[in-house]
């Protein structure tokens, strides 16, 4: 969008899953209610991510499996900001390319949904080589060391497509860990048994990403509105301790972000993906900006690192 213009239509990429969606109209909404004479185009794609579906997302071995091709009509000009779940998106962003908002975090746990025959239990209560099914190795290696009664498969597919497998009357799976935050913004939350209170969540984990040409500035002015003060810091720190670990969206790192008035603690552990070995770290600062939040990401992986993180990922 050229900065000399004033702008009148806004164009706006997403994947085209449900999901995605769902989350992209949220930001049109606000986007709207902030800026009336917007006219807003939406444009849909699939991802490297979305494509290859029989591929475990670890084993395709690409940190922007579920960005990378909106990314390149951004950069061509053909589309002026992305909606990305925040999680999905690296935290070395391509040259020219800026995350601009950060919007508002749903709840970032992961929860647990029990397959028909499973209803009224927790994951406690399954039975010994019971199949749970998920394609995060941060989620198999921190469950393992919870469950070791259990057993993990991979699922892939848009969220919808891992509820029908779950609930196929053949299915093999007896439970699927996914995201709270995917759930609820598709009205699914009664399918919830519950919520995983002692498992790290994915860095930047509920929150939506929009990302912009560096050099769009109406863009970057119109998107400001956006921005969450608080949960954008959060997620700037933990996107930080992720950069300096080196860690993608598939290795296993989790993070746990709170507030004690201006003072924000970053908690993160990295595990094995058979949960034999775990690092854990924590820490906690006064944070009142961008910088300050990126410093206390610096200092949790700094500690990471000191207590023997790096052997982990490298091992993976």
């Amino acid at each position: 969008m050229p900065a000399t213009q004033s702008p009148v239509t806004l164009r706006v990429g997403s994947r085209d899953s449900k999901l995605a969606l769902a989350q992209t109209e949220l930001i049109i909404g606000e986007l709207k209610k902030a800026h009336p004479q917007l006219t807003i185009e939406l444009s849909t794609m699939k991802t490297i991510g979305d494509k290859k579906q029989d591929v475990a997302i670890n084993k395709i071995g690409d940190k922007g499996l579920f960005t990378k091709e909106l990314e390149t009509v951004l950069a061509e000009d053909t589309i002026d900001m992305v909606v990305h779940s925040l999680k999905d998106m690296p935290t070395q962003l391509p040259e020219n390319m800026l995350l601009a908002a950060i919007h508002g975090r749903a709840d970032p746990r992961d929860c647990v949904i029990m397959a028909p025959r499973n209803q009224g239990k927790k994951l406690k209560d399954l039975a010994k080589g019971s199949v749970v099914g998920t394609g995060s190795v941060r989620r198999v290696a921190q469950l393992r060391r919870q469950y070791p009664h259990l057993k993990f498969a991979d699922v892939r597919g848009n969220l919808n497509t891992r509820l029908a497998k779950l609930d196929a009357l053949d299915s093999m799976y007896d439970a699927l860990v996914l995201a709270v935050a995917g759930i609820e913004r598709l009205q699914l939350g009664a399918r919830i048994a519950h919520a995983l209170d002692t498992v790290l969540y994915a860095v930047g984990q509920g929150a939506l990403g929009v990302e912009v040409r560096a050099d769009d500035v109406q863009t970057c002015e119109l998107v400001a509105c956006l921005n969450s003060q608080s949960v954008r810091l959060e997620c700037l720190a933990e996107r930080e301790v992720m950069r300096v670990l080196e860690g993608g969206c598939s290795v296993p790192i989790g993070v746990r972000s709170s507030w004690d008035g201006e003072q924000l603690e970053v908690k993160c552990i990295v595990a094995s993906p058979d949960g034999s070995q775990a690092v854990e770290a924590s820490a906690a600062a006064q944070v009142a900006n961008d910088d300050q939040a990126r410093a206390l990401g610096v200092q949790v992986a700094a500690l990471m690192r000191e207590r023997g993180a790096d052997a982990v990922l490298k091992a993976i």
